[in-house]
């Protein structure tokens, strides 16, 4: 697979860049061609559906990118828009028609939900073989298991970074720096499974920088904007930054990570940007998991190098 690597900086000290973004186009390559290749041997179009409850203007926004995303892959792409004001027994309705609707391979129910639905029961109510987000509690348990089972998009797309800058991963101490349900605890699942020593730390962490400083492997999914700083960091160590946070500045606003970008570019051996790292391999990972779905309930074998 093409490395994700950038060609490092000339400037000493700089940490090389782990570019998502040419990472995931990559990846929707190989989803695109997996397509081809089901449709043309089997007559085989997986199909992704999206719900999106309300009018929530980042939301939005994922969708709409959702849906080109997996139109250009060549899959089918279906979009449910309800009302704000959704009953949630209208939405667990809606759920449990595309739960046996055989042209849908993957469900993903946009969140945030609006208040009057409970988010844990509609993420239950999904069919696990469907749950292309990873969430329901039967894929949380077979993850950590070590069982087959859909992987959350953002874990997924984290370690394919990191399998294809370090190459094995096996005997790392890795760092895990958030507890998350949807990425932190599925993070360092995968990262066990990789052999890593691993450490799950948060916010309340005594001696949060001795810890960290002991990381060949740091993961920050915290949402704290320049949370991590260069001084934190192990010289050397790879950091995948998870974090997406809005600040303003004067009368602007820009994206930033939970790095302190520039003094942890200064340590770090390869780092990824914020934008243009993890955010990028979500989605892509979520093409990727509607194949490894679409192949799981035909008995077919599962895309190499789109799933674990």
């Amino acid at each position: 697979m093409e490395s994700a690597r950038m060609t490092q900086s000339e400037a000493a000290g700089e940490a090389i860049l782990l570019d998502g973004k040419a990472f995931a186009a990559t990846i929707r390559t190989r989803v695109a061609d997996h397509v081809s290749r089901l449709a043309a041997d089997h007559g085989i179009v997986p199909g992704l559906a999206v719900v999106l409850v309300g009018e929530d203007p980042a939301s939005q926004v994922y969708v709409r990118m959702k849906g080109k995303q997996t139109r250009e892959a060549g899959m089918a792409s279906f979009e449910h828009r309800l009302d704000a004001t959704v009953s949630q027994a209208d939405l667990l309705d809606l759920v449990r028609q595309l739960n046996v609707d055989p042209a849908v391979h993957g469900i993903l129910v946009q969140l945030p939900l609006p208040e009057q639905v409970d988010t844990g029961a509609v993420l239950d109510a999904i069919d696990p073989a469907k749950d292309v987000d990873g969430f329901h509690v039967s894929n949380v348990g077979r993850l950590g298991a070590g069982q087959k089972a859909m992987v959350p998009c953002t874990p997924l797309g984290c370690l394919m970074l990191l399998r294809d800058h370090l190459g094995s991963l096996s005997g790392l101490d890795a760092v895990v720096l958030g507890r998350s349900n949807i990425v932190g605890k599925p993070m360092a699942q995968l990262l066990l499974r990789e052999s890593c020593t691993v450490t799950i730390a948060h916010s309340r962490t005594r001696d949060l920088a001795e810890v960290t400083r002991r990381a060949d492997i740091l993961v920050a999914a915290v949402g704290r904007p320049g949370m991590v700083t260069g001084d934190m960091l192990k010289p050397g160590a790879t950091v995948i930054d998870v974090g997406i946070n809005r600040i303003t500045e004067g009368d602007a606003t820009r994206l930033v990570g939970d790095c302190d970008f520039a003094s942890c570019r200064e340590v770090a051996g390869a780092i990824t940007p914020v934008p243009g790292g993890v955010g990028p391999m979500t989605i892509a990972c979520l093409l990727a998991n509607t194949i490894t779905a679409c192949c799981r309930a035909n008995g077919l074998a599962e895309p190499e190098g789109l799933t674990l």
